[in-house]
C-alpha cells in the first residue's frame, strides 16, 4: 500500500473510503468526493481554476514527471459566466468506495445534532404561489414546456455544522450515491449527497444517468412499493423525464457514437426519494474531449433548469428570491487524460460560519399542482435534515 510522501503527488491507495473521510477537514483547499467506484481526498492547492474551459490547459501544464496525474476538483455554478470553485490539488489520495467500508455501513453513534433555528426562503406559501405563477406562464407560452423551481431552508446554530459528522450521516443513508464536500464561494463549504451522475468518462467509455420525475419514499414497505410502481406509470413524471433524456441524447450525440438510450426509464431509490432513471452510454469520438468538456455541454439539463434552457433560466431568475450559487451546478473531478466524474449538485447545502443553507427543487410542467411540488421539495430536504441531526437516521 502506498502513502502520501512529503512532496505531495497522487497515491494509489487500497484502503477503504472511511480512512479518507476520517482525514477530511473543511478548508479552502480541501475536497472530499465519494462515488460508487472509489473515494478521493484532495488537499493543498497548486492552482485555482475559475474558468472551467481553462482546466484542460492548466492540467497539462501541471503535469510533470514527478506528478504525472494532476487532477482538477471542485464545483461549477448554475449560472453561466460565474466563477467556478475548482482547483488543482497538491496531494490526492484514492481509496475504495465507501460502500465497501463496513464501519461506514453502521449507524452513526450520535443520532442527534445541535439545536438549529430555521427560516424558509421563500416561505411555503410563497413557493406555492411561484409554482402557480409558473403553471400559468407555461399554459400561456407555446415554447416554454418546463421550469425547475427551488426553495431554501436557512439553518443556524452557534459554531455551525460538524461537516465530517454530516458527511458520515449522508454516506450512511445513501452509500451508493455521490457524497462530496468542496470549497464554495468565499469561506463556504459546499457539502452534499447527489444521486445524479451528469457524466463520467473512462477512456472512451461515456456514461450519463439523468434523473427526473420523483416520488417520496414511505416507511410502510407496501406503500413504498406502490409509490415506485405509480411513478413508473405517471404521465406527468414520464413526460418530465423524457425532456431530460432527450436533452442528454442531443448533447452527447456530437461527441459519441454507439449511443445507447433505453426506451423506458427504470426507478432508483435513495433514502428519501424514488427517481425515474435512464442510463445513457456511448463511445467517445475524440479522445481530446474531456469529462469536464462533456459536463459543460450537458449542463444545465432540463432536470435542474427546464426547457428551453434560456427561457427557463430567465423565469427562475424572476420567481426564485435567492441566488442558487453552486446548487444545481456541477461537482466532481477530472484528470489530465480527460477521465473524470461529474455529478449534478443536488441534495446539498452551503455551510458558512454558524449557517447552513439547504436547497431543494421540483420540476414544474403544465400539469403541476403547487401543493404536490411543495411536498416534493419537503421530501428532498429530508436528506439534509437527517444529516444535520434533525430527524431519525434510517
Amino acid at each position: 500500500m502506498t502513502t502520501v510522501n512529503e512532496t505531495g503527488g497522487t497515491t494509489a491507495d487500497h484502503r477503504v473510503g472511511g480512512a479518507l473521510l476520517a482525514a477530511y477537514r473543511p478548508g479552502p483547499d480541501r475536497a472530499f468526493f465519494a462515488g460508487p467506484r472509489r473515494t478521493l481526498l484532495a488537499t493543498g492547492s497548486r492552482a485555482a481554476v475559475t474558468d472551467p474551459a481553462e482546466a484542460t490547459r492548466l492540467l497539462r501544464e501541471a503535469r510533470t514527471p514527478e506528478r504525472p496525474d494532476p487532477l482538477v476538483v471542485g464545483a461549477v455554478p448554475f449560472a453561466p459566466g460565474r466563477p467556478a470553485a475548482l482547483f488543482i490539488p497538491d496531494r490526492t489520495q484514492w481509496a475504495q468506495p465507501v460502500h465497501d467500508d463496513p464501519l461506514l455501513r453502521l449507524a452513526p453513534g450520535d443520532r442527534t445534532g445541535p439545536v438549529w433555528t430555521s427560516r424558509a426562503v421563500p416561505a411555503p406559501e410563497g413557493y406555492r404561489d411561484a409554482v402557480a405563477d409558473a403553471v400559468r406562464i407555461l399554459a400561456a407560452d407555446g415554447e416554454l414546456s418546463k421550469v425547475v423551481l427551488a426553495r431554501t431552508l436557512e439553518l443556524s446554530t452557534p459554531g455551525g455544522a460538524d461537516l465530517p459528522a454530516m458527511l458520515r450521516r449522508l454516506i450512511h443513508r445513501d452509500p451508493h450515491g455521490y457524497t462530496f464536500a468542496v470549497p464554495g464561494e468565499g469561506s463556504a463549504t459546499l457539502v452534499g449527497a447527489s444521486p445524479e451522475l451528469l457524466v463520467s468518462r473512462r477512456g472512451t467509455a461515456v456514461t450519463s444517468n439523468p434523473l427526473a420525475g420523483s416520488a417520496a419514499r414511505s416507511d410502510d414497505p407496501v406503500e413504498d412499493r406502490r409509490r415506485a410502481a405509480a411513478l413508473l406509470e405517471s404521465p406527468k413524471d414520464l413526460a418530465e423525464h423524457a425532456f431530460v433524456v432527450d436533452a442528454v441524447r442531443r448533447a452527447l450525440e456530437p461527441h459519441c457514437y454507439d449511443l445507447v438510450v433505453p426506451e423506458r426509464p427504470s426507478v432508483i431509490r435513495t433514502a428519501a426519494m424514488w427517481h425515474l432513471s435512464t442510463v445513457v452510454t456511448g463511445t467517445l469520438r475524440d479522445p481530446a474531449t474531456s469529462a469536464l468538456d462533456l459536463a459543460l455541454d450537458l449542463h444545465p439539463t432540463p432536470a435542474v433548469c427546464g426547457t428551453p434552457t434560456d427561457r427557463a433560466r430567465a423565469l427562475i431568475g424572476t420567481l426564485e428570491p435567492f441566488d442558487r450559487g453552486f446548487y444545481t451546478g456541477v461537482v466532481g473531478w477530472g484528470d489530465a487524460d480527460g477521465d473524470g466524474e461529474w455529478v449534478v449538485t443536488l441534495r446539498c447545502a452551503e455551510a458558512d460560519g454558524d449557517g447552513l443553507r439547504l436547497f431543494a427543487g421540483a420540476g414544474v410542467v403544465s400539469g403541476s399542482v403547487p401543493e404536490h411540488e411543495l411536498a416534493e421539495t419537503s421530501a428532498k430536504f429530508r436528506t439534509f435534515l437527517h444529516a444535520a441531526g434533525l430527524g431519525d437516521d434510517k
